[in-house]
């Protein structure tokens, strides 16, 4: 399938959410450049995922994790780690599947913008998606295992988010073994929880962000993107109890 590129300038354009709207963009060739990408097939998969319950949401991560490494990832990198693609493809090829499933792009440029043209970085449910189906694909090659560790990745959202935010530990041997430290311990609920008796931090700040932020802190000095597991462990449960002093889970978890 051949998918024309869209050029510079239909971000935050107001003509281009009435021409989407009325489905006009496809026959307008000023919105256009001369690029095209080419991919085998493109499954609708849920492009974002807000709202519901965190079993539906679940439901639709894994879709959109199956939908990326049975058919995107099977394009070069540069396709489907370009921005360009994937709204040109959003706003030209999806449209009415965009407006079925998300009916809340009808009622301004705003949801357009945050749903269908988000900037395509750590924030944006694609990119999420993307990037972590393509580490867990490049690094585990059975099919069973790699939606164990979809599992994982959504049950830990908040942690892989503040990951990917930093481009130091984008890669998938830190991921891997972060999942793993976090699934041996059984530390989901505890990275979750919110930080108390620390006035010296934000007022919702919670346990595994402020993990991760201190593995990012010590960089380079501790270059633990590059850690065996057992190294990362020990920083890992190091940095926790910074945060962390319910003295009974850590005699558990030790």
């Amino acid at each position: 399938m051949e998918i024309k590129l869209l050029k510079k300038g239909y971000k935050n354009n107001e003509q281009f959410y009435k021409d989407f709207l009325e489905d006009q963009v496809k026959n307008k060739e000023e919105y256009f450049s001369d690029e095209v990408a080419f991919i085998d097939v493109t499954p609708d998969f849920p492009i974002y995922i807000a709202q519901g319950s965190e079993s539906t949401k679940s439901e639709l991560f894994h879709q959109a994790f199956d939908a990326i490494s049975d058919s995107y990832l099977h394009t070069n990198r540069d396709i489907h780690f370009d921005e360009l693609f994937w709204h040109s493809l959003l706003a030209v090829y999806k449209r009415d599947y965009l407006l079925e499933q998300y009916p809340q792009i009808n009622d301004g440029l705003n949801h357009f913008n945050n749903i269908v043209l988000k900037d395509f970085n750590w924030e944006n449910y694609i990119y999420k998606c993307v990037l972590g189906a393509q580490y867990i694909n490049d690094a585990i090659s059975d099919v069973s295992e790699r939606k164990r560790y979809y599992s994982l990745i959504i049950d830990n959202l908040d942690v892989f988010n503040y990951i990917i935010k930093y481009e130091i530990f984008r890669n998938d041997k830190f991921l891997i073994n972060i999942l793993d430290i976090i699934d041996e311990l059984k530390l989901s609920k505890v990275l979750k929880s919110k930080i108390t008796g620390r006035d010296d931090l934000g007022k919702d700040e919670r346990v595994g962000r402020r993990v991760i932020f201190e593995f990012n802190k010590s960089y380079p000095i501790i270059m633990s993107p590059m850690l065996e597991k057992d190294d990362l462990k020990e920083l890992f449960l190091q940095y926790l109890v910074y945060y962390y002093q319910d003295t009974k889970q850590l005699q558990l978890i030790e």
